[in-house]
């Protein structure tokens, strides 16, 4: 094991869990346990990305502490007379941190994003990029709810639909972004399935576990993003892609249709296929229909276009995007696909190369970055 390499990536990683709320201190103990760990862990399975790993242990760590802090605290506060003998149980309050958060005097919509600053850990640039909107517009928005609630007894939690909207929000910045928090999205929506009977619980569970079961296959041995229709569908993790449609089915059983089973069907329907050649688009902008039905959401339109477009070609891909926002997130990069699938390289290369310009993550860049630089080469050649 390089222990050189551990010793170069501890400030960065106590950096990273400092930004995200930790105090130094404890950040500090955090990453030390976490190194730990990889001494143990690492010689037998060393991860491809070190930095990830410790990161994400460490936050782990940190939680752990946390969350035993907060439970001893509340114990300590609540019981006067002796403790009865015996261990004491293990506590896990994460999920009623997140109802208490979601507080019925606040809008959904600053429900979630409190939520997600104070128990998810994310940074406001983070929530406001999976909102859409600027970074100052987020950060009064959780101002405000910090001072709506800063005068309430949080002692009535909020609704079932926005604690899964924060869910959904942090396994996708777990999925996609810096710090893994997917795993934990995953293990409490879980826990959340076993104690309310909610179809659209069931649908985001499933959602996120055919999601979470292409992830190997994401990134190449060099870090770079594999488009969907190049991975390598060895790498799937069968198992839970097994556990995700007996999840879906389950909940399409009942007949009472949500965002979060129209979007883990269109999941289960790219799992289902052999090959990307194989997948059933057809299906695919059927569920997507339902889900513009239920949402209206433009991100919902637009992966719908990018389905319109294998399904029925090109220009008629780049027909549904019309009346969609060009400044949409990946609309540019879809709209050089399909120029690309029409035989239009000269706009599709312009095109990569501009939304490689706007892209939200390095990986992403990187691979926009060479799509237009692939496209070029084709043309001078």
């Amino acid at each position: 094991m390089n222990e050189s390499l551990l010793r170069e990536l501890v400030p960065a990683v106590i950096g990273v869990l400092v930004r995200r709320g930790a105090d130094f201190a404890a950040a500090e103990d955090a990453v030390q346990d976490a190194l730990v760990e990889a001494v143990r862990v690492w010689p037998e399975d060393p991860p491809r990305d070190p930095k990830g790993w410790l990161v994400t242990a460490a936050w782990r760590k940190f939680l752990d502490a946390a969350r035993a802090d907060v439970s001893r605290r509340h114990r300590e506060a609540r019981v006067e007379d002796e403790p009865a003998p015996g261990p004491a149980a293990a506590v896990d309050d994460t999920l009623q941190l997140y109802f208490l958060c979601a507080h019925p005097s606040l809008t959904p919509a600053s429900a979630v994003a409190l939520t997600l600053r104070a128990v998810g850990g994310l940074t406001t640039r983070q929530i406001a990029q999976a909102y859409l909107v600027p970074e100052a517009t987020m950060a009064q928005r959780i101002s405000r709810a910090k001072r709506t609630v800063s005068g309430v007894r949080l002692d009535r939690p909020g609704d079932v639909a926005t604690v899964l909207r924060v869910l959904y929000l942090v396994f996708n910045e777990g999925y996609s972004g810096d710090v893994d928090l997917a795993a934990e999205a995953i293990r409490l929506t879980r826990r959340l399935a076993a104690r309310i009977d909610h179809e659209e619980v069931a649908g985001l569970l499933a959602l996120m576990l055919l999601h979470h079961a292409r992830r190997p296959a994401r990134t190449g041995p060099d870090g770079r993003l594999v488009p969907l229709a190049e991975q390598d569908r060895g790498l799937w993790d069968t198992r839970l892609i097994a556990e995700g449609v007996e999840v879906l089915q389950a909940a399409l059983g009942r007949d009472r249709l949500g965002e979060f089973q129209a979007q883990a069907a269109v999941a289960a329907l790219h799992a289902d296929a052999p090959t990307a050649e194989e997948t059933d688009w057809v299906q695919i902008v059927e569920w997507y229909d339902e889900l513009v039905r239920l949402t209206g959401s433009p991100v919902a339109r637009l992966n719908r276009a990018v389905a319109v477009g294998e399904a029925d070609g090109p220009r008629a891909g780049l027909a549904a995007l019309a009346g969609l926002d060009p400044a949409l997130p990946r609309h540019t990069a879809v709209t050089a696909y399909l120029h690309e699938r029409d035989g239009d390289l000269a706009t599709a290369a312009r095109l990569y190369a501009e939304a490689a310009r706007a892209a939200l993550s390095l990986p992403e860049r990187d691979h926009l970055t060479r799509q237009a630089a692939r496209l070029n080469a084709r043309l001078r050649g």
